[in-house]
């Protein structure tokens, strides 16, 4: 599957956006003013580019604790998502979720929820809604790893299988859970995709390094998905520069082989973007100097404004929340 060059620059622009996000984040932690715990996706934006691209606005998406990248790739709202994690009454989840409880209904995106592989059943109810609906939307389900190791992940995929489903497993492959890598978690001889194909369904393997074979293979496998309405399993090989949770380099952990990290780095897909699209698609430095440029000044606008905005108050926060 063949890309435009417009439609590359939008996935440059949504990428760049996310990691623009993702590192102002990074930057203004140490304040303070951020008091919930964030899960960065600095090194993995390329995924979530990928899929934003290949979702339309009616289909449905659920994501676990890295969420930032998935909410923004499906739309959602820039200046809610960060009032949220600021805590602030005008977020998304009006102050009372932060980082890892994100949410906006007018794109689809239903939620995120801290818990390590509890939204994936959550994912496969919006898929059944839709084939009992029979609307020919898809619904999006994003976990690492580590997800695959729970119950509720096989539950999900058989019930999704034998129902035949229009749900799309997306797995972020990133190595690691927390700091146990994956190795030391699953044999070393199986492929989680391999493994998920013997579940009964289409399960494919993508390198998000090369990031316009990533996108073309995105497009292409989701299409199928949507063409079907059957459920597929994709599992990207990715990595995240940054701690499991927080803001900081943790490289000196040591948990990381020596240099894997850099090794990483010096193929980040998207610079390798960037340069391709001033190579081979006839874009200029300064056309992606101007994309980046309007993002950092929105980026700007949100971080200024959100903290002119108020807290919740105490009944404010207590509402709708149970125990």
């Amino acid at each position: 599957m063949t890309t435009t060059t417009s439609a590359l620059l939008e996935y440059y622009t949504l990428a760049q956006k996310i990691r623009t996000v993702e590192e102002r984040i990074a930057a203004e932690y140490s304040k303070g003013e951020m008091r919930c715990p964030v899960h960065l996706s600095i090194g993995q934006e390329i995924v979530s580019a990928a899929v934003g691209m290949a979702q339309e606005t009616l289909d449905t998406a659920v994501s676990s604790h890295r969420a930032h990248a998935h909410y923004l790739a499906k739309g959602g709202d820039l200046y809610r998502m960060i009032a949220e994690i600021f805590g602030r009454v005008t977020g998304c989840c009006k102050g009372r979720g932060g980082s890892m409880h994100l949410i906006d209904l007018s794109v689809g995106f239903l939620g995120s929820s801290a818990i390590v592989g509890n939204s994936i059943p959550v994912g496969v109810g919006a898929g059944f809604t839709h084939k009992l609906d029979r609307s020919g939307q898809l619904a999006f389900s994003f976990f690492g790893d580590g997800a695959t190791e729970e119950g509720a992940f096989y539950e999900s995929v058989n019930f999704a299988v034998v129902n035949g489903i229009p749900v799309v497993f997306l797995c972020e492959n990133n190595l690691y859970s927390v700091y146990t890598d994956l190795s030391s978690r699953q044999p070393a001889s199986r492929k989680i995709n391999e493994m998920v194909a013997a579940m009964g369904l289409k399960s494919i393997e993508i390198n998000s390094l090369d990031p316009i074979v990533c996108l073309q293979e995105t497009l292409a496998h989701v299409t199928w998905a949507r063409e079907n309405q059957t459920p597929i399993f994709l599992e990207y090989k990715t990595y995240r520069w940054l701690e499991h949770c927080g803001p900081n380099d943790d490289d000196c952990l040591e948990y990381r082989p020596k240099g894997e990290l850099q090794a990483w780095k010096s193929q980040d897909p998207l610079a390798v973007l960037r340069e391709s699209l001033v190579a081979n698609h006839a874009v200029t430095v300064s056309e992606l100097d101007a994309i980046d440029f309007a993002i950092t000044t929105e980026v700007n606008l949100v971080f200024e404004k959100v903290r002119t905005d108020p807290f919740p108050t105490l009944s404010e926060s207590m509402k709708d929340v149970y125990a």
